[in-house]
Order: structure tokens, then C-alpha cells, then sequence
């Protein structure tokens, strides 16, 4: 499931897109030692719209469209379909459509009892139908092609207490200090998933997307647990694993213009690539053709397969996760950040016998604090 495929489900996760309909929605409170404290389904054809637009506003932020860092696929095992495994209970649930009482409690102890959590969190999970509007030879709509793309959509939501502080009481005319005693479910989800994903505008059965707000703190007891998926590198790990890479191989030669000409390779491809469905990768073979584009040395490409192997296996590293925005030079008590459009004004260079960091600066005055300067 691509980004385009991901950005139409969340374009299209509102009632006002016509095509889209959420139907029912299972609700559950489980506290920090995993004991399920509410579990209920409710209709959201009947429910008051305020309640409503708070499942649309929590669940839609499941479908980031940062696919492969924060919206990450994973394919069930080859067993996962048996009776009782992880694919089977979601399964059952989608083809229920949250009406079968023992199935929807099935699920939600599943998740009770396989979900390793810092805390009390909440559970929701809504039933939701998406037709696919298809065109006939002749490029025009035709409803003998839609397809309806029906799908599971569960956010994981902290609950925690409010904050304590002081409040107004109105009837004794003080300032006093309140004690909040009450769970708040947040809007915003930890963790999440889509079942089954809408790969080529369709229905895939065999895989599922795991949603982590934070890329660089995933769940793995929900994905390998709950999904019964095998987690693969994070983004941040696989941002690490690359550097780890560059400094084995390059070694020495490893200066500010080759990491700049690393990333500025890396971000081409991703840029000639964006259109592709599936994500593109870097694997030892291409990092080979990247390193020898920028002018590493032959004797130092010899160690790179073995040193991939060493730190990636067989794994190829997501090619927009290792991309750098900006960036970030740092030595003792001096850090500098650089925007990508400036990147071609920083050079390194040793004047003296000290190693000098030298900015281009074509206007004259520049601003310290806040303050101009105008240098002579």
C-alpha cells in the first residue's frame, strides 16, 4: 500500500466524500494489568454526530500518509489464517461487520491479552465500506466496476488523568486546588492498524498496516503479538544502520561533500521512483552504484557487501527513510543547521593546520541575535 493508495482512503474517510460510510464501532477501556473494564459496539449510522466526528477526527490520523516511517506494511505468516491465529480474528471480525457479539469479544481480549502497555489505553475499532469508483474503456464511470472496499480501523489511545491545578469555585467565591480524578482518553493514538490493506485499488487479505506515532518507538507487542507479524527495522533504525554502513566502508573518506553527495544521490532516486506502487529501496547493490557515482575508492567498495550483510542480513533499507532534510553539523559547543538549498556554501578545509568550517556568504550582512552585522 503506497502513499497515493493511502492518501485516497484518508481523503475519503469523511461522510461528506459520499463514497465512504463508517458503520459500527467497538469501543473498549482496558486497564494497565490487562483487564478489560468496558467492551461495547455502537452504531454509528444512529449515533449524535458530535460523538461521531471524535471517532472520525482519533481514527482518520491512523492513515498518515508517511507510508514505510510512520504507516508501515507487514504481511502475515503462512499460518496466520489458522483458527485462533492473529489473521483469522481479523478476518472473522471484518466478515461480521462488528455484529457477531462472541467474535467482536474475542477480539478485543486479544488485544487485551497480547498488548504489552505502559498504562490504561483504550480501544477503537470501527467497521467501515469505501466504493472505488472504476472506469469503463471508454474513461468514463461505470457502476458495473465499483468495487466496495470494506475494512477495520483501530487506534490504540493512551488514557491518562489530567493534569492537577488550581480552579475557580464560584459558590464560595476562592481559588482552590483541584484533584483530577478523571480518565481522559486522548485523540490522538500511540499505535494502530488497517485491516486489510487497498493495495492496486483492491482488496489485500494478506497484509495489514501498522500505524506507530511514534516511527522511532514502535509497538512490537502489537505487531508481533496482536498482528502476529514479524516487525522489521524502524526507520530511525534503519536511518542508524545506514551510517553505520557509510562509516565502515568510507572510513576516512568520509567527508561534509561525501555525505552530501550520498544523500543527494539517495534523493534522486526516491524522486524518479515517487510514482512507482511499490516503496523503493537501497539495497548492498545499489549503495554500490551510489558510492562509486560520488568517488569512493574501488579498495573501499570491496568491504561493503560483507559489511551490509553484517549489519542489514538480506533486508534492503527504505530509500526515503535515510534521506536528510536538512543538515546538521555539530562539534564541542557549536552546532549548525543547514537548509538543503544552502548546502553548496559549506566547505571543510585546513588553513594553518587547523580544521576550519568555512561558509560561503554572498551578502555581506548577516544577522547575530537578531541584530545585523555587516562583515568588512
Amino acid at each position: 500500500m503506497n502513499k497515493k493508495e493511502t492518501a485516497e482512503i484518508k481523503k475519503n474517510f469523511s461522510d461528506k466524500s459520499g463514497f465512504f460510510v463508517m458503520e459500527r464501532v467497538i469501543t473498549a477501556f482496558i486497564d494497565a494489568e490487562r483487564n478489560v473494564r468496558y467492551n461495547n459496539v455502537n452504531s454509528c449510522l444512529t449515533m449524535e454526530q458530535e460523538e461521531h466526528d471524535v471517532y472520525n477526527e482519533t481514527l482518520k490520523k491512523v492513515l498518515n500518509t508517511n507510508v514505510g516511517k510512520v504507516l508501515v506494511e507487514y504481511e502475515f505468516p503462512n499460518d496466520a489464517y489458522k483458527d485462533g491465529k492473529p489473521q483469522d480474528i481479523l478476518y472473522k471480525l471484518l466478515k461480521s461487520e462488528l455484529k457477531d457479539e462472541q467474535v467482536c469479544e474475542n477480539y478485543v481480549n486479544h488485544i487485551a491479552e497480547n498488548l504489552a502497555y505502559a498504562g490504561n489505553y483504550a480501544l477503537i475499532t470501527a467497521y467501515c465500506c469505501y466504493t472505488v469508483r472504476r472506469k469503463d474503456k471508454n474513461d468514463e464511470f461505470s457502476d458495473g466496476k465499483d468495487e466496495i472496499f470494506r475494512y477495520l480501523i483501530t487506534a490504540i489511545c493512551p488514557v491518562t488523568t489530567g493534569a492537577d491545578g488550581f480552579v475557580f469555585d464560584s459558590f464560595n467565591n476562592e481559588i482552590v486546588k483541584k484533584l483530577n480524578t478523571e480518565l481522559i482518553i486522548s485523540k490522538s493514538a500511540s499505535d494502530g492498524f488497517l485491516y486489510p490493506v487497498f493495495s492496486n485499488r483492491s482488496t489485500d487479505i494478506n497484509h495489514v498496516m501498522y500505524y506507530a506515532k511514534k516511527s522511532s518507538e514502535p509497538n512490537i507487542s502489537m505487531i508481533e503479538n496482536v498482528l502476529g507479524c514479524t516487525f522489521v527495522m524502524s526507520a530511525d533504525n534503519e536511518k542508524a544502520n545506514f551510517q553505520t554502513i557509510l562509516k565502515n566502508v568510507v572510513g576516512e573518506d568520509l567527508d561534509y561533500m561525501v555525505i552530501q553527495s550520498v544523500n543527494d544521490k539517495i534523493k534522486e532516486v526516491v524522486e524518479e521512483n515517487k510514482n512507482d506502487t511499490d516503496k523503493t529501496v537501497i539495497d548492498d547493490t545499489k549503495l554500490k552504484e551510489i558510492l562509486t557515482d560520488v568517488g569512493i575508492p574501488e579498495e573501499h567498495l570491496q568491504n561493503l557487501q560483507p559489511v551490509y550483510q553484517q549489519v542489514c542480513g538480506d533486508a534492503p533499507l527504505t530509500a526515503s527513510n535515510l534521506v536528510e532534510n536538512k543538515t546538521v553539523l555539530k562539534t564541542a559547543g557549536i552546532t549548525v543547521n543547514i537548509k538543503p538549498e544552502a548546502s553548496d556554501k559549506i566547505r571543510t578545509k585546513v588553513i594553518d593546520g587547523r580544521k576550519c568550517l568555512i561558509i560561503d556568504i554572498d551578502d555581506p550582512t548577516i544577522e547575530i541575535n537578531g541584530l545585523p552585522v555587516t562583515l568588512e
